[in-house]
């Protein structure tokens, strides 16, 4: 009887040491917790979790990716949870890694350091760069029980679609119509060489990755605050031959900006001595104007006023006049 009792009360401690003591739990500042009943999560409501990005996604896609809204436990504590209960704990601060990184195979990538891809001129070039990434709150579910390794399905999306912008990328189209000769309003060479326009338009390029996978969010419940894509490097035989594309490109470029110049200064010269002339005709009518005007009120204000005039202009005449010749009539 003692011994059944003494294991009676070894199972009763062993069970409140077990799920009392161990069954209380917190939630850190950066933790946010999702609690399981018998392997069901908990949720709020069956009805699917709406994201501004769940509007860009097809039907087809937004009926694929149709996850439950979760009871979410807020940092804080502390909080219980029964013997059938389990709890998942996330971190949502923002990561940050390398775009080369492989979760599942580390050493791929150079040991995650550079990402090959091919342009469309068929040069295989090196990327280097960055991702920030957070998991979402909105949509713990997809992160927590839809995918295996959300990370590396975030990754896999990401590269596959920056591979494919690498392999079609092409150098936007200048505002003047100068694509064909490969130059822009400023006169900066652009075109031609598929890693000249990957360079020079990192920033277009970065753009589009970031606008391109918003959708991770409703897919992966992986948020990718930015994408930084820093370098672009050419092998090694390449380089060289680039070196002296872009000095031949960049002499061109200093070519045109100087004739642009001095078309510049020509044109306004040419205003300039415009105004002149223009000036100084208008200063040589102006006296004619005048005599005009005059001449035509006193022809207005009587008919003797016009004839006295002209003698008296003809009076002024004869004195300046050294000579004066006369016409007699015969």
């Amino acid at each position: 009887m003692s011994i059944t009792l003494g294991c009676l009360f070894g199972f009763l401690a062993w069970f409140a040491v077990r799920y009392l003591v161990f069954g209380v739990y917190t939630v850190d500042q950066n933790e946010r917790a999702v609690k399981t009943s018998f392997g069901r999560a908990q949720r709020l409501s069956d009805a699917p979790v709406v994201l501004p990005e769940t509007e860009a996604m097809s039907a087809e896609e937004q009926e694929r990716y149709n996850f439950p809204q979760l009871r979410v436990i807020p940092p804080g504590g502390p909080y219980f949870k029964m013997p059938w209960e389990k709890v998942y704990k996330v971190s949502i601060a923002t990561e940050t890694v390398s775009m080369a990184f492989d979760p599942e195979t580390p050493s791929a990538n150079a040991g995650g350091t550079i990402l090959e891809a091919v342009t469309k001129d068929q040069l295989n070039t090196g990327l280097t760069g960055q991702i920030r990434y957070r998991v979402s709150e909105r949509n713990l579910y997809a992160y927590l029980f839809a995918v295996k390794n959300p990370i590396a399905h975030v990754m896999g999306f990401f590269i596959s679609i920056l591979r494919e912008k690498i392999a079609k990328f092409e150098a936007p189209e200048a505002a003047g119509g100068d694509t064909e000769v490969g130059i822009t309003d400023d006169g900066t060479v652009v075109t031609g060489i598929s890693i000249n326009d990957l360079r020079k338009n990192l920033r277009d390029l970065n753009d589009h990755m970031l606008q391109e996978c918003q959708r991770s969010q409703a897919r992966y419940g992986v948020e990718l605050d930015a994408s930084l894509i820093t370098g672009i490097d050419p092998p090694e035989h390449v380089e060289s031959a680039l070196a002296a594309i872009n000095t031949a490109q960049n002499l061109v470029s200093s070519d045109i900006s100087l004739a642009r110049a001095s078309a510049d200064q020509k044109l306004v010269q040419s205003k300039r001595a415009v105004e002149i002339k223009t000036l100084n005709a208008q200063a040589e009518a102006e006296p004619l104007m005048a005599v005009a005007d005059q001449l035509r009120v006193l022809h207005e204000s009587g008919q003797g006023a016009l004839s006295n005039y002209l003698r008296n202009a003809r009076l002024s005449l004869f004195k300046k006049a050294e000579r004066l010749f006369l016409e007699v009539a015969r």
